[in-house]
């Protein structure tokens, strides 16, 4: 087929990208000149996606690729203020996307928001192959060191052969531009943090990991929910859904026991703490795990359990001594922001093997007028305390001025390694704090390494239990060094 140009959308020394129309037809595409052989874009023209452009033409020649693909309008991610629901929509498709990529042998090699375009109707589609590959087993590092800085890893530089978790480090950056002032949410956080771990093999090991860390607990949710729905009907359709499962978990039996719902969600009085009755059952291991949901309204109207108008979602794990309590209590005093009435859903999390997901269950309201209100003050002289106990090393982390606040107040302890990675984070209560008698919060040893150069450091906010009268102590976003404990070296220093 022959084209007459239309625009010139790009020009360098790598590519030339026009806007063609067939001649004599009116069909709009997009041409791509490459220099190099790029044979990726043949296998590409094999597959068909939703997330991807389709390739009508791909011409290779000795020193130059050919491609005749699809035309599509929309704005690309990075342009765009996505609300909650629109980014998580965005992230399903890209994860989708990119898993039948990987499955495939296919690895991007250059996600970033602008090449990731938004439809009229709000879909994704992932563009730009360019610096794509399809790995070998004969080769140690890339032949050929394409990306952009700031979303490729440490690998796409020659310094190891890139494979799907190249694309998972794009990915989490990728994350972090779109959630803009969300990412500062703990769960998104966390999420990011281990996507771009500078290390590979500590980050996900595929997309699928990153996706059910994003939204972990949502499909079995709206399994439940289909099974009130449809009533007897839901029967049909339970083997698809659990052959499904299965997949992903091969230790599932056949049968799984819904969790009772928690009963008497309530807010603790106005402290900011929300609580429940335990569900012994639930959780994986020594820790019991629930799934919570955070709503905010301008009434005192309830929510549906039904309705996805919630802005905040996590995991709640509680473990050691505290796992067999009759009621289960979190201080999620951070996350409230603006003042109006709060709820917050709460389903008990099954190990997928026994037990499956308990319905949710919503909670009375709280009202927050504490928007304006002075945060606590910053916890001050920090440091490690180390204990010894029938041959065991303890380390706590402590601060001077413990006594400055209420014992319902938390405080949050985040542990970092010596490369500024996230290791683990700690809850307690004051009165938490006092019972225990260390003065502190510990770090289990288990996160602890022993090599050569391994250090620790930690930052403490506290989590108000007044939030109508005052807010948490402030955590700016990066954390500044006046923030951090003096660091904890558990191996040889490094000379």
């Amino acid at each position: 087929m022959e084209y007459e140009e239309i625009q010139l959308l790009k020009q360098s020394e790598k590519s030339t990208v026009y806007l063609v129309r067939e001649k004599g037809g009116s069909r709009i595409f997009i041409r791509k000149r490459l220099a190099g052989r790029h044979p990726v874009y043949q296998s590409l023209q094999k597959y068909s996606h939703p997330c991807l452009p389709e390739l009508y033409e791909v011409v290779l020649s000795e020193d130059s690729t050919t491609i005749i693909e699809e035309y599509i309008e929309g704005q690309t991610s990075g342009t765009a203020d996505l609300t909650g629901r629109q980014f998580r929509r965005v992230v399903r498709e890209l994860c989708s996307v990119l898993e039948f990529l990987h499955k495939n042998g296919i690895i991007h090699r250059d996600i970033k928001p602008s090449n990731i375009l938004l439809t009229r109707d709000g879909h994704v589609r992932l563009i730009d192959f360019d610096a794509a590959r399809m790995p070998r087993e004969d080769a140690e590092q890339d032949t050929r060191l394409l990306g952009t800085r700031g979303f490729a890893p440490p690998e796409q530089y020659g310094f190891a052969q890139t494979d799907e978790r190249a694309d998972i480090y794009a990915l989490g950056v990728t994350l972090e531009r779109l959630l803009g002032e969300k990412r500062r949410k703990t769960h998104y956080r966390h999420v990011i943090r281990k996507c771009t771990k500078l290390d590979p093999d500590r980050r996900y090991r595929s997309v699928r990991q990153v996706r059910r860390a994003l939204f972990f607990g949502e499909w079995k949710f709206l399994l439940i929910l289909l099974l009130i729905l449809v009533g007897g009907a839901g029967m049909i359709l339970l083997p698809a859904l659990k052959e499904r499962r299965l997949t992903e978990n091969q230790e599932e039996s056949a049968e799984l026991t819904v969790l009772p719902a928690p009963g008497n969600p309530h807010w603790d009085g106005e402290t900011g703490i929300v609580a429940w009755d335990n569900v012994p059952e639930a959780g994986i291991g020594e820790e019991v795990q629930f799934y919570l949901r955070l709503y905010r309204k301008d009434t005192a109207v309830s929510p549906d359990v039904n309705d996805d108008d919630w802005y905040f979602d996590q995991i709640v794990r509680v473990g050691g001594a505290h796992r067999d309590k009759e009621t289960i209590a979190w201080n999620i005093v951070t996350k409230l922001q603006e003042n109006g009435f709060y709820f917050f859903t709460v389903a008990a999390v099954g190990d997928g093997i026994r037990y499956a997901d308990s319905p949710l269950v919503v909670s009375d309201a709280f009202e927050y007028t504490g928007e304006g209100a002075e945060p606590l003050s910053v916890p001050t002289g920090l440091e490690w305390r180390l204990y010894e106990k029938d041959n065991n090393r303890l380390y706590y982390a402590v601060w001077s001025n413990l006594d400055d606040y209420e014992e319902k107040d938390s405080f949050n302890v985040t542990f970092y390694d010596q490369d500024g990675a996230y290791v683990m984070n700690n809850t307690w209560s004051k009165s938490a704090i006092i019972e225990k008698g260390y003065g502190g919060i510990s770090i289990p040893a288990q996160f602890l390494k022993s090599e050569p150069g391994s250090a620790y450091r930690f930052t403490v906010q506290v989590y108000s239990s007044r939030p109508n009268e005052y807010r948490s102590s402030p955590m700016p976003d990066p954390v500044p060094e006046e923030y951090f404990s003096p660091w904890l070296y558990c191996g040889p220093k490094e000379k």
